[in-house]
């Protein structure tokens, strides 16, 4: 009688391995900058760390502030997928109820949240500080991940300016800066608290202005 041949064993999926050392490399860089600081995180560490060799993170990034930021950016759509989505992510952009002031309240107290989350906060600053000492990664850390969140404040304000809500004539690129700008210098220098009572004094001076009413 002849032998059964044994059932052939599935080829590895390279693809779904790929995956996970992928996983595993931004969990490690995020662990590390949070634990020892961005300085002291070393490709080698995050390697170590995540248990695949230095050369499989440098097939796939040139230098640790990229892989930080990719890290960074798949945290972010992590978190917001595990929420269901933050309201004000979906339909790109910040919602529009028609309450401009209730919606900047909004997306300011959720960019207030997540700039205190701890699972942010080193990273984020990581990436910022190296934008400002490599020019170059600071064009791509621009682009590629503050832009496209600027640029929803840009959209809604335009929205209400065609509403009639804000004067035809401002600029929304300038209005956006009076928003987002306070959070980061509070948020970077740590010159007063960060909540929300912040967030929305900061929407209510910006729409308001400082002067009697």
């Amino acid at each position: 009688m002849a032998k059964k041949s044994a059932p052939d064993k599935p080829a590895p999926d390279s693809t779904r391995r790929s995956e996970k050392s992928r996983r595993a490399i931004y969990d490690a860089a995020l662990a590390l900058v949070g634990e020892i600081g961005y300085p002291k995180t070393t490709i080698e560490g995050i390697a170590a760390r995540a248990g695949v060799g230095k050369q499989t993170i440098y097939r796939w990034w040139s230098s640790k502030a990229e892989v930080l930021m990719e890290a960074f950016v798949d945290l972010g759509a992590r978190t917001a997928e595990a929420a269901g989505q933050a309201e004000w992510e979906q339909a790109d952009g910040i919602p529009d109820t028609g309450d401009l002031e209730a919606d900047l309240k909004a997306v300011l107290r959720a960019t207030v949240d997540e700039l205190n989350d701890p699972r942010y906060g080193a990273p984020a600053r990581a990436l910022a500080a190296e934008g400002v000492a490599d020019p170059a990664f600071g064009e791509q850390f621009v682009g590629e991940l503050l832009m496209p969140a600027l640029e929803m404040y840009v959209r809604r304000l335009r929205a209400a300016q065609d509403a009639g809500q804000l004067r035809a004539d401002i600029d929304p690129y300038i209005a956006r800066d009076l928003f987002v700008s306070p959070l980061a210098q509070r948020w970077l220098q740590g010159t007063g608290p960060l909540d929300h009572a912040y967030a929305d004094t900061v929407v209510e001076y910006a729409l308001h202005g400082l002067a009697p009413r």
